[in-house]
């Protein structure tokens, strides 16, 4: 574990002191100061993933400045292990190699991504958002075993369709073209699917936005319930393998 409240603190009244002073609106920025175990450069991420393409490396011993944090890979680190990235200029690194005066969020959370959720070459007979707006409606916390299990059928069903065509939420991801996807990409926009790969079937579920999913089982099992990445791989130590556009082979 990483103790580092004092410097929380001070960051803090920093931030206080700067409103006080300038009479505007804050910017909720934070600072941090890199710290590797070995001494090397730290790589700096285009996604919040350790697989995230490299966008180039910060050195040992740099102050940062953390504009954002989100939820991403979970490292092991000088700082212990985290699942929390920080948006440093054009990219992210870990914060279990970031020294900023707490074991938590001290910055706001990243907006979504760029990418938006999108039908296109789909066919599906529902659009995005009255995917999401379908979900929502589902929502229940009973054991109902139309839910239970049925991960996959159930984005499909968001959507339009009967069934998703394929045998598991795993098989469906591998079938899904490349086009479609966006591995170790944890900025999962509303009406995009998440996917996540087990020694079993692996999971699926739709993003309502903002960090938030709805899920089977997760919560009881036969519920519909809202969920996060983050729950998806600590209690049931699933393997995020990232998310798609709503594509099903039902219709392909």
């Amino acid at each position: 574990m990483k103790f580092r409240i004092g410097k929380q603190v001070a960051a803090v009244a920093g931030v206080a002191a700067a409103i006080a002073l300038a009479g505007a609106t804050p910017a909720f920025a934070a600072t941090g100061t890199v710290h590797t175990d070995s001494g090397a450069a730290l790589t700096l991420r285009a996604t919040p993933s350790t697989s995230g393409g490299s966008v180039g490396t910060i050195a040992d011993g740099t102050a940062v400045t953390i504009t954002c944090q989100t939820n991403g890979s979970t490292v092991d680190g000088k700082y212990g292990t985290s699942d929390i990235w920080d948006k440093v200029g054009n990219g992210y690194i870990s914060d279990a190699y970031v020294y900023t005066g707490s074991d938590g969020r001290v910055a706001p959370d990243c907006e979504g991504s760029t990418l938006t959720c999108s039908t296109a070459g789909t066919g599906n007979p529902k659009t995005c958002a009255q995917a999401v707006a379908y979900a929502k409606t589902r929502i229940h916390t009973n054991d109902l075993d139309s839910y239970e299990r049925w991960c996959d059928r159930i984005n499909a069903q968001n959507y339009g369709w009967p069934a998703s065509g394929s045998d598991t939420a795993y098989i469906h991801w591998t079938q899904i073209p490349s086009s479609f996807k966006h591995a170790g990409d944890y900025q999962v926009p509303a009406g995009g699917l998440a996917y996540f790969k087990s020694s079993g079937a692996g999971h699926t579920m739709i993003s309502i936005g903002d960090g938030k999913f709805l899920s089977n089982d997760i919560n009881g099992f036969g519920s519909y319930t809202e969920t996060t990445i983050a729950q998806i791989k600590s209690k049931w130590g699933q393997t995020y393998l990232g998310w798609a556009q709503p594509w099903f082979k039902y219709n392909h």
